[in-house]
């Protein structure tokens, strides 16, 4: 991150950095590859007691921010844990949490995630054309007082290892969402692959799933303006793990061409070199700012956000995916070996890159948001 932090902002992201390095150093990472879960419940709640689930709660629920803006202080957190390719359901728990706390509503299922000792996911909508606009796979239904909800969404962050599920389901015109324990009676999970080493998805299935209205989160059939603030909260975050993970894979390619030497030179002495890298340092350094004001915007909650988020999100795709594949390449035949670090960057932007709208979706949503601006100004 490119922002300008605070003496507080700085201490708690060198605290997090410096977690991360001890706890999870890319030996360990690597040994999770095969772990179902991908992440060890005692290192998240050693993370939590950082502060790292509660920075979208206000106070009054227990949370807090370190600099009056949650969001960007969790942009901190997500850049790390990119940095790191970090595990851990550190996007899917906060947005959870950030709903529960902002609906005022199932406060115990709130006060243990940000305990870290259970996890929750948002079953991720689909981004529309427009503006405000977004496509669930969920619809809910009445008899009498109870819910009965009835869809499928893929793929779902850390769904197998999740305690709770939020579901956003049409309901009468409108959408509603909805806390389901995934214990619940037709619930169904199915384990998805991934190329992240430690990040899993899956498959979520609900079949008719019977729940009372308590499980509302928010009010039922008005909840389009909430699902908004946790979509620009997502992408926030995943672009700020998308730039961390970029910024690991340029520092260590550029080391690598200083000592790496060839006919008796360094390789960052060649010409040819220097234009990749001058190339790949636009992309980062524009991949940092754009991140950073999609980050601000979504957290003032500016007419902007949406826009910026989305662009943020295209360009990010985008090159970031150029740069890691350049990274690859420019370390020759080291760079496609598991035993080298590289590979752990690369598919964390991978697979981020794909959730919560690819880059030509991100695109075809710009061009819905400034064809209805021009319809408004016309």
């Amino acid at each position: 991150m490119l922002v300008a932090l605070s003496e507080d902002q700085a201490f708690f992201r060198e605290t997090t950095a410096r977690f991360l390095s001890e706890q999870a150093p890319p030996d360990a990472v690597r040994a999770l590859r095969h772990d179902p879960t991908g992440f060890e419940r005692d290192f998240w709640r050693r993370g939590a007691e950082l502060g790292w689930t509660s920075l979208l709660v206000d106070e009054q629920h227990g949370g807090g921010s370190i600099s009056g803006s949650g969001l960007v202080d969790l942009g901190l957190v997500a850049y790390e844990f990119g940095a790191h390719a970090a595990p851990g359901p550190l996007v899917a728990t906060n947005v959870v949490a950030a709903a529960l706390g902002a609906a005022d509503t199932h406060r115990d299922v709130l006060a243990t995630l940000m305990a870290g000792e259970a996890v929750a996911t948002w079953c991720l909508p689909g981004i529309g054309a427009g503006p405000g606009r977004f496509e669930t796979g969920f619809a809910v239904r009445r008899e009498g007082e109870t819910l009965i909800v009835r869809g499928e969404a893929r793929p779902v962050e850390a769904a197998v290892q999740a305690d709770h599920l939020l579901v956003t389901a049409e309901d009468s015109g409108g959408l509603s969402q909805l806390l389901v324990p995934a214990a619940t009676p037709g619930v169904s999970v199915t384990p998805l692959c991934t190329v992240d080493l430690t990040r899993r998805y899956g498959a979520v299935r609900l079949d008719d799933v019977r729940v009372g209205p308590d499980a509302l989160v928010g009010e039922a059939g008005h909840a389009g303006a909430d699902v908004a603030t946790q979509y620009l909260t997502t992408l926030a975050l995943l672009n700020s793990e998308s730039v961390g993970a970029m910024q690991s894979g340029f520092d260590m390619t550029v080391e690598w061409a200083f000592e790496r030497y060839s006919f008796g030179r360094p390789l960052a002495s060649y010409q040819a070199l220097k234009h990749r890298f001058a190339d790949m340092l636009s992309w980062l350094e524009a991949s940092h700012a754009v991140a950073d004001a999609a980050c601000q915007a979504a957290a003032e909650r500016s007419p902007e956000a949406e826009e910026l988020a989305s662009a943020a999100k295209a360009f990010i795709g985008q090159y970031g995916a150029e740069l890691l594949q350049d990274c690859v390449q420019l370390h020759g035949g080291i760079g496609v070996t598991f035993e080298h670090d590289l590979h752990l960057y690369l598919r964390r932007l991978t697979v981020d890159r794909a959730m919560a709208g690819t880059p030509s979706e991100h695109r075809r949503h710009i061009t819905g948001i400034l064809d209805a601006g021009w319809g408004e100004a016309a």
